[in-house]
């Protein structure tokens, strides 16, 4: 644990998201959302418009976590859930949320998508390992659970991606002192799962189209604690 480690740190990403290609970046994003809005699929149109502005395959992926259909963005909204959550269940994207708080910690490159979540471009790809960033992003997520007064936290994770286990021990570890139950699942679909449940905390979009209602909370913990320091916007898009 005390070797340094940036989640989801890539070199030339200084350069391409620089703010030299900002400006080219968001040109892009405006037209890949003129085209969704007319019923061309994300694959697709951002192929046509990253071949158009010669975007390398991580300006492109940037594109595609970061810019969606205008009705799907109000959808997501509508659903966020924004009132007390006092006494209350919250189902939490283990992976999905500890990785992307460890890659703002990192200092790496994060989005801020059209719907508000933060999403980030590190990739999981069945494995995981514990890093010196695990520990503060797990804090930092009961922090903000026991600031809520829930009732129980229930973290899903992955059970097929590599040290689930571990990170499980290290969650139930940190928050085991704090004023609200915790459990941790590790089970094969997660997605399936959260699909069906409410208060779910995740950036995950198919998740939180899906889900009865979601939790922005990653995004509430960067901005409170200043973390997105290196972060492309695309939230104004959803205002255009």
């Amino acid at each position: 644990m005390s070797k340094t480690t940036r989640r989801g740190y890539v070199p030339r990403d200084e350069k391409e998201f620089g703010d030299e290609y900002r400006c080219k970046l968001h040109k892009a994003g405006e037209e890949l959302l003129f085209l969704l809005n007319r019923g061309y699929n994300i694959k697709g149109a951002s192929t046509f418009i990253g071949n158009h502005y010669l975007l390398s395959e991580r300006q492109r992926l940037a594109l595609m976590r970061g810019i969606s259909k205008s009705e799907d963005v109000k959808n997501r909204r509508f659903k966020e859930v924004t009132d007390s959550l006092s006494g209350k269940t919250i189902n939490i994207d283990g992976f999905n949320t500890i990785i992307t708080l460890e890659v703002a910690l990192s200092n790496s490159l994060i989005i801020k998508s059209m719907d508000g979540t933060i999403r980030d471009l590190a990739g999981l790809r069945g494995t995981y390992s514990v890093i010196d960033k695990t520990d503060i992003a797990i804090k930092l997520l009961g922090g903000r659970l026991e600031q809520y007064k829930i009732n129980k936290a229930i973290f899903y994770l992955d059970k097929p991606v590599s040290n689930s286990g571990r990170l499980k021990m290290r969650i139930l570890e940190l928050l085991e002192n704090m004023q609200f139950a915790v459990e941790v699942e590790t089970i094969n679909n997660v997605d399936s799962i959260l699909e069906t449940k409410e208060n779910v905390v995740s950036s995950d979009a198919i998740i939180i189209d899906k889900c009865k209602s979601w939790i922005n909370m990653n995004n509430n913990i960067i901005e409170d604690k200043k973390l997105g320091v290196n972060c492309v916007d695309f939230s104004k898009f959803y205002f255009l």
